[in-house]
């Protein structure tokens, strides 16, 4: 922009436009949408990568359109002005306004991850925060034509080696402390299971309240668009109960039918999915995140008492 455009918002030539110039700007409009729908299912990752792949779109685009070649082709042409130089800064204008105004866009759809860094475009764009509201995104009036630019400076700084092996130590030395905590008062080398600790002291009274029974899962199935949900039918003797468990990712449903399982049977219901869970499933995670059920070693009859 400095360079080519004197730190100025060049116009955009709408006559002088191709098919790559297009694509672009409808790539800036289609990403919002995309974008938007990724956040509102929580798939933060899957949103990120859009924002990311959305960047490499417009290095790529200016890779193709080479505005710093036409410029070395305008400096080589002694003669005077002419209709094809002119052409050929048009050209020029029309890559760095589309790759200034997906700069701007980028500043909005990368602020919910990383906000200083959303901030600080709009620093060297010399725009008002206010046009990182979400409603602006996919708009290509972002930065106005004619508008001065600061002078260019790196997004982010390069992190060394140095810092990086300091930190790790740091890392190292907490974890170290952690497993230290971890350990029983009184001495004892042994370690509380594969949590910092456990939680606050209850009266029997309060244990007592909770009603716990041996169950067999007799039918199971996904739920509608929710990933994470399996919809059980547990006989637990007396009846059979509906219960939604978050376990989809760890189990298929083909595979525990028939298993027995430890329910809390007096847990108030809640509708999940539109679906009345009436109990919850007990389950034990190790550490590496794999969940378990929590069943009587050898089977026994459905309805029997947990205490």
């Amino acid at each position: 922009m400095h360079k080519l455009c004197n730190g100025k918002v060049p116009p955009l030539h709408t006559d002088v436009m191709d098919e790559v110039d297009r694509t672009m700007i409808d790539a800036i409009s289609a990403a919002k949408d995309k974008i938007t729908i990724l956040l509102e299912e929580y798939k933060f990752r899957d949103a990120l990568f859009e924002v990311i792949n959305l960047a490499r779109s417009g290095n790529q685009y200016m890779q193709k359109k080479e505005p710093w070649i036409v410029a070395k082709r305008i400096a080589a042409d002694d003669r005077p002005l002419t209709i094809d130089n002119k052409t050929d800064q048009q050209l020029i204008d029309n890559c760095l306004h589309i790759c200034l105004q997906l700069t701007a866009n980028l500043a909005i759809l990368v602020n919910p991850f990383l906000p200083f860094t959303a901030k600080k475009i709009c620093y060297l764009l010399k725009v008002v925060d206010k046009i990182l509201d979400w409603e602006n995104a996919g708009s290509m009036k972002l930065v106005s034509v004619g508008y001065s630019l600061r002078a260019p400076e790196l997004l982010f700084r390069k992190i060394e080696n140095e810092e990086i092996e300091k930190q790790m130590e740091k890392l190292k030395a907490a974890i170290e402390v952690k497993g230290e905590g971890n350990k029983v008062e009184g001495g004892s080398d042994k370690v509380i299971g594969n949590r910092e600790k456990v939680k606050e002291e209850i009266q029997f009274d309060d244990f007592a309240k909770i009603d716990l029974k041996i169950g067999t899962i007799v039918a199971a199935e996904k739920v509608e668009k929710a990933d994470k949900l399996l919809k059980l039918q547990v006989d637990l003797g007396f009846e059979t109960r509906t219960i939604v468990s978050g376990i989809a990712l760890h189990f298929k449903p083909a595979d525990i039918i028939g298993k027995q399982v430890t329910v809390v049977t007096n847990l108030a219901p809640r509708k999940m999915r539109g679906i009345e869970s009436n109990g919850m499933i007990l389950m034990a995670e190790d550490a590496s995140g794999k969940l378990h059920f929590v069943h009587p070693t050898q089977a026994i009859d459905n309805g029997s008492g947990v205490s």
